[in-house]
């Protein structure tokens, strides 16, 4: 089968979507990879790549076909939407003279923001007579009510109409969340292509692990935060944690990663002078699973926001294949995922006071106690999550929109 992925993101930006190109390819799948040049999460377009023109190189297989746009730029809400916006040009523009002479069985389309990146990617899936796929990662236009970027009423208004006109040309929406399903099922015309498809992981194994030195973050009691530091992440949470539990020396907390609020919570840091949490940076997806092997605790930060409740964030799923404690501050459905697996304490978003609490919990627990929530949670992951038998399912999807 011929299946042509449409992601604004890929390799070498972070993304799930990378595992599951992979996994496609290593099941047989003839994949295509169209997408942009990498520039998430800094705001620069890599070393390597020009932000003009199309480029296409190979990866273990996989042909990669990239088209131009404008680099998202430093924290900037003009510079992000050029960008969401120049994609979506290039897609509709040079999309179908990249893909000349090519026939394709599918179109997958991963979609965390922007939704609207879908929007070349049914005019393409038109013309090449190809059913379209479309895996929702954040529900528009919740979402960006949610990161406050679009305030006018009327524009969220406009990208409702447009998301309803995605809905309804997409052939089969799956939602990462079982949360999400009010929000799609209430803009489709057709609510019966609704499914749930969650995010996956790989199972952590020594090729999964690099050689990085880990020997500060073993020799503490070390609470992990990994992934994305931005506005939905309520890193600032964290700190104020940190804050409350100066006292316990053995207790430290890394975040690990980069964003938008890199900066502010580097500031809050140095003016709280403390000692207690360390930023690590940003690090390649082989040294954040090493680092997940010598952690105690993984943390899970979201802001209290009605959105990020029912969503629920994909290293989740890495979180548990890690099989190590997890605290989850946050509301909703990622909470109730937590309990459903017995895999650690789940706190209020935004409150910092429960989050050093839970800690302190987690630090005085026995060690049968936090080998078993990182039992449950590892056992959660292999019967729900586990990378390959759910691209299996996907594969299992495209064959029944071909047979339609």
């Amino acid at each position: 089968m011929k299946v042509l992925v449409w992601t604004q993101y890929f390799w070498p930006e972070n993304f799930h979507i990378n595992q599951v190109v992979a996994e496609l390819h290593k099941q047989g799948m003839h994949v295509t990879v169209l997408t942009g040049k990498p520039n998430y999460p800094d705001g620069d377009i890599f070393a390597g790549y020009s932000a003009l023109g199309i480029q296409t190189e190979y990866r273990d297989g996989i042909e990669i076909i990239r088209l131009p746009l404008r680099a998202r730029g430093k924290s900037s809400a003009k510079g992000l939407i050029l960008n969401y916006l120049s994609f979506i040009a290039s897609g509709y523009v040079l999309g179908p003279w990249a893909l000349r002479g090519r026939k394709f069985d599918v179109v997958f389309v991963y979609a965390p923001s922007p939704l609207l990146q879908a929007l070349p990617a049914i005019f393409v899936s038109w013309i090449k007579r190809a059913p379209l796929a479309l895996w929702v990662q954040d529900i528009w236009p919740e979402s960006l009510k949610a990161t406050g970027y679009i305030k006018n009423r009327r524009i969220l208004k406009f990208i409702e109409y447009v998301v309803r006109y995605i809905y309804r040309y997409s052939d089969s929406i799956l939602i990462q969340s079982e949360g999400f399903r009010d929000s799609v099922q209430r803009l489709s015309s057709d609510r019966t292509k609704v499914q749930f498809f969650p995010n996956t992981a790989v199972q952590l194994t020594k090729d999964n692990l690099s050689s990085l030195d880990l020997r500060r973050v073993s020799r503490y009691f070390s609470v992990v935060f990994a992934g994305n530091i931005g506005m939905a992440q309520s890193c600032t949470t964290i700190v104020e944690a940190a804050k409350i539990l100066q006292g316990y020396k053995s207790i430290r907390f890394f975040v690990v990663g980069s964003g938008s609020m890199e900066k502010e919570i580097a500031q809050m840091i140095h003016d709280e002078q403390l000692d207690n949490i360390e930023l690590f940076g940003r690090v390649s997806p082989e040294e954040v699973a090493s680092i997940y092997t010598v952690s105690s605790v993984l943390l899970l930060t979201l802001r209290d926001d009605p959105v990020l409740a029912v969503t629920v964030p994909s290293k989740f799923q890495g979180y548990l294949a890690a099989g190590k404690p997890i605290i989850v501050s946050c509301n909703g459905q990622t909470a109730q995922m937590l309990t459903d697996a017995k895999a650690g304490l789940s706190c209020a978003a935004g409150d910092s006071l429960q989050l050093a609490e839970a800690v302190l919990e987690l630090f005085g627990s026995e060690r049968q106690r936090l080998e078993e929530m990182g039992e449950n949670g590892r056992a959660f992951f292999l019967r729900c999550y586990h990378l390959p038998p759910r691209v299996s399912q996907l594969i299992g999807y495209f064959s029944r929109l071909v047979k339609k």
